[in-house]
């Protein structure tokens, strides 16, 4: 078997490259995935719609008591929220590498959803607002360069670099990708970290994450248990 020329080799990279639809761009099916899981006359999520506010982009990070407890990192970029399943939550200590797994983009909307996903519909259970506010990416999305990269760009690079400025969550993180998935962006995984910043940031990231199940809504004051028993959005 002859091997393939190398134009032919990078045009293959570079068509898998282009296909990645977890993170990359959002632009040429926006939300499709997210609806195509939802049934809008049973669930009480948001079907889109909202414009952006102006301003400083926003960031949520919500709870979720699915399946399996966790929370969603999102982050508002192309007129939608790229978005993360952190299993152990965003961290405010430098030394946690904390797991993010690439989701669905989720409507700009969805940044004020909390409430009850109902039984049977896709990923069924009680969500809080953990945590809200807006973020700035870094010049050149954290890397050399003073040239502003566009968040959906870096993303797309594998790199972004922020400071939030949220209720609970505030300084420098950053999102990289460590693994890329197959074509339809499965199997793809990010590490979400927070940046050192000095001796007063390292006595602040002695908190590190809350336990979720005690975790309040930054907006209610609840917890997921007692939205669960709610049983209603707020």
């Amino acid at each position: 078997m002859h091997p393939l020329p190398p134009s032919v080799t990078m045009g293959r990279m570079n068509g898998k490259r282009a296909r990645r639809k977890a993170t990359g761009g959002g632009k040429d099916r926006p939300l499709t995935e997210y609806h195509r899981k939802r049934d809008f006359s049973r669930t009480a999520e948001p079907s889109g719609g909202a414009a952006g506010r102006g301003g400083e982009p926003r960031f949520v990070v919500q709870i979720h008591d699915a399946s399996r407890m966790h929370f969603d990192f999102r982050l508002e970029a192309d007129g939608v929220l790229k978005s993360w399943a952190v299993p152990k939550g965003p961290s405010t200590d430098p030394s946690d590498k904390r797991l993010a797994m690439p989701t669905e983009d989720h409507p700009l909307d969805y940044r004020d959803f909390e409430g009850v996903i109902a039984e049977g519909e896709y990923g069924a259970g009680s969500v809080i607002i953990w945590d809200e506010g807006t973020y700035r990416p870094d010049p050149g999305g954290g890397r050399a360069g003073d040239e502003p990269v566009p968040v959906a760009e870096s993303l797309r690079r594998g790199h972004l670099s922020f400071r939030l400025n949220g209720a609970k969550l505030r300084g420098g993180y950053a999102l990289t990708r460590f693994r890329d998935g197959d074509a339809a962006g499965r199997g793809e995984a990010w590490l979400l970290v927070k940046r050192g910043e000095g001796g007063a940031a390292r006595e602040r990231a002695r908190g590190g994450t809350p336990d979720p199940t005690r975790a309040r809504s930054t907006r209610t004051g609840r917890t997921v248990g007692q939205v669960a028993a709610d049983g209603r959005p707020e």
